[in-house]
């Protein structure tokens, strides 16, 4: 008994030290979420989880090619065009789609790129639609899925985050039952699922933006390091970790920034869905051809 104790945790230490796989290419796939709205950059461009994974991923590849000695920051040591094959990255998200649209417009396009990682989230944009047949969402993922894992040497999926309120509470049953059928189509498939939906911090109303649908700057850098784990790396932040208690505003203030919400955003998006029409509509993917890495604009800057 001894000896099997002392060689189980042998096993344990020795997948404890494994070196997480060194991807050369990703493909990020899906809506406004992978498009990175509202990490709202300096020259208006919109930054988000994927870029900011893109960066770390880069680092990481230099770093276990031997092109440099840098750490997986995601802020320094980016693979420039011309410095040899690199690290890719094509991010192919478009704000605004629906399942279907992300299946039919980005699934065989990022299948054709073979690249060694692909992120795949959607569907939240449909159970999100007052009238949704969940069981078609589900469908659509599962054909989604089917035609992207054999087509990279990894897939992701996401369990995508919730603000909490009265408003996403009605929705919550239905995104349970796309995760739960989510989390068994992962496990058919070989992907790896990042449980967003499960992170308390990430349903705090001080993680989300103006508009109330998308995450704050602090939300995707959340998002990035939770991928980030998942996919083995070891950690650089608790991205669980809560907020300091919150200061409710006062009576006025709430009606103020309650105004300002229906006034900029609840009024133009009931707008479009009353004619038909998408925030994505016409608007070309983020980064659609798989290229290599180079470094955006930043905060910084």
């Amino acid at each position: 008994m001894q000896n099997d104790a002392q060689t189980d945790t042998q096993a344990g230490a020795e997948a404890g030290a494994r070196t997480p796989a060194a991807y050369s290419s990703f493909v990020a796939v899906g809506d406004s979420f992978t498009e990175g709205m509202s990490d709202l950059l300096p020259d208006g461009s919109y930054r988000g989880w994927a870029d900011l994974l893109a960066a770390r991923l880069a680092a990481a590849s230099r770093t276990a090619t031997g092109g440099g000695d840098g750490t997986a920051t995601g802020t320094a040591q980016q693979t420039e065009p011309g410095d040899g094959p690199g690290f890719r990255y094509a991010n192919l998200a478009v704000r605004g789609k629906l399942i279907r649209q992300i299946s039919e417009d980005q699934v065989d396009v990022a299948a054709a790129m073979g690249a060694d990682l692909i992120t795949l989230v959607g569907g939240l944009n449909d159970v999100l639609r007052p009238k949704c047949d969940v069981e078609e969402v589900c469908a659509v993922l599962e054909s989604c899925v089917e035609r992207l894992a054999p087509a990279c040497g990894q897939l992701v999926l996401m369990r995508s985050p919730a603000r909490r309120g009265p408003v996403a509470a009605r929705f919550l049953p239905r995104m349970e039952q796309l995760f739960a059928f989510l989390d068994d189509l992962a496990a058919r498939h070989g992907a790896l699922v990042v449980d967003l939906y499960g992170a308390e911090v990430l349903g705090d109303q001080r993680m989300w933006a103006d508009d109330r649908l998308h995450l704050t700057a602090d939300g995707h850098r959340r998002v990035a390091e939770a991928v980030w784990q998942t996919l083995g790396h070891p950690a650089e932040s608790d991205w669980t970790v809560g907020l300091p208690p919150a200061v409710r505003p006062g009576w006025t203030a709430r009606r103020t920034a309650d105004l300002r919400f229906t006034r900029r955003h609840l009024v133009p998006w009931i707008g479009r869905r009353l004619t038909g029409r998408s925030s994505g509509d016409g608007r070309p993917a983020k980064r659609p051809d798989l290229l290599p890495w180079a470094a955006g604009p930043s905060y910084d800057d």
